[in-house]
Parts: structure tokens; C-alpha cells; sequence
């Protein structure tokens, strides 16, 4: 009977001890990573400005905008870019960039001081190799064209409008394909007001 009862003692001790040399687990922390995807950035009026910072969401085409994406005014009041493309060995100033030439000769009368600086240039397609530094009569048709055209129309003094050629010394398109060409067949003006873009324009 003793027996019985001290060897029960030593199982219930034993028991005890093993229960006290036990621990409640912890919960094992399972890190979560996440993949962020960046949402592409809009720029619906296509100004360089994205739509989240843009002031003025509706700019028109060619119009050069400031850090808000509103047209810039300069230090007096104006500048304006215009671009026109030209069929190959053409200086025919095509209709459907009339319109907005139309609009740089009314911001022209508008800003009596404004000077225009006009650029025309070829394409490889149009030009031999060795005369690439000889100047091109067909360049400064295009360019003389869009002088014209603003003269003529709205009454623009000529010593306000300067128009140069660079034949197909600054291509902007690669010249090894249709598509580059065309985008290199073209005119690009500046209209502008700020005292610092008029040096070197006389």
C-alpha cells in the first residue's frame, strides 16, 4: 500500500516538472510583401506636363508651356512654337497647317515687339551627299513660305520675321527610313518677346 502511494507521489511530481519546463509557443510573424505597380503618368494635352501637376490640362498643340504646363510668358509676354512637314521636294506650305500659323500671326499683331525666328530644312532623301554644306534653295523656300504667308496675311513687318535654312544638316528623325524623312522635311518657328531670345536675332 506505502508502495502504491510513494510511487504515485513520484508520477505526480514527475508530471509537474514536465509541465513546468514547458512554454506556450509564440506566433511565428509571416512577413507580407507586397508588389506596388506604379501607375503610368497621363499627359493628355501631350505638353510634357503629367495631368497631376498640370495647371492648364488643355494647352493647344505648339505652344511652349512653363513648370505648371501653362503657356509661357516671358519676361514681357510671348512665346509660341509652330511646326509644319513638307512632301518631298516641295515647299508648299500644306492647309492643315495653316490654322495654326493663323494663330501665330494674330499672337504676332498682338505683341508688337514679338520677332519670329524660322528654320527650314530637308531631308536626306532630298539633298546629295556633297552638298550638304552648300546652301539649300529648297530649305529656304519652306522657310521663306512661312514668311510670307505672315506678311502677307497679317500685315507682319519683314524685319520682324528672320528666316534661315540648314538644308539637311539637323535632322531631329533617323534618315534611313520613309517615316524619319518626312519628319525631317520641315519648318520650325519661334515666336517669342523676352529680351534675352532677341540677341543674336538682328
Amino acid at each position: 500500500m506505502k508502495k502504491d502511494f510513494y510511487s504515485a507521489i513520484i508520477i505526480f511530481s514527475s508530471a509537474l516538472t514536465l509541465s513546468a519546463c514547458q512554454t506556450t509557443p509564440k506566433p511565428i510573424m509571416v512577413s507580407q510583401q507586397t508588389n506596388t505597380v506604379a501607375a503610368p503618368v497621363l499627359d493628355s494635352d501631350g505638353d510634357g506636363v503629367p495631368d497631376n501637376i498640370d495647371q492648364c490640362p488643355a494647352t493647344p498643340p505648339n505652344v511652349v508651356v512653363d513648370e505648371r504646363g501653362c503657356p509661357f510668358m516671358g519676361e514681357v509676354g510671348l512665346m509660341m512654337e509652330f511646326r509644319a512637314f513638307f512632301d518631298k521636294d516641295s515647299s508648299e506650305l500644306l492647309l492643315k497647317y495653316q490654322a495654326e500659323l493663323d494663330r501665330v500671326g494674330l499672337k504676332m499683331q498682338e505683341y508688337k515687339d514679338a520677332n519670329l525666328w524660322i528654320e527650314g530644312h530637308n531631308s536626306r532623301t532630298e539633298v546629295d551627299s556633297a552638298d550638304l554644306s552648300k546652301p539649300n534653295p529648297l530649305a529656304q523656300a519652306r522657310a521663306d513660305n512661312v514668311k510670307n504667308y505672315l506678311m502677307s496675311k497679317f500685315d507682319i513687318a519683314p524685319n520682324r520675321i528672320k528666316a534661315v535654312e540648314y538644308g539637311a544638316n539637323r535632322p531631329i528623325a533617323p534618315s534611313d527610313t520613309e517615316e524619319g524623312n518626312m519628319i525631317n522635311r520641315r519648318v520650325y518657328a519661334l515666336a517669342f518677346e523676352p529680351d534675352e531670345y532677341r540677341k543674336g536675332f538682328n
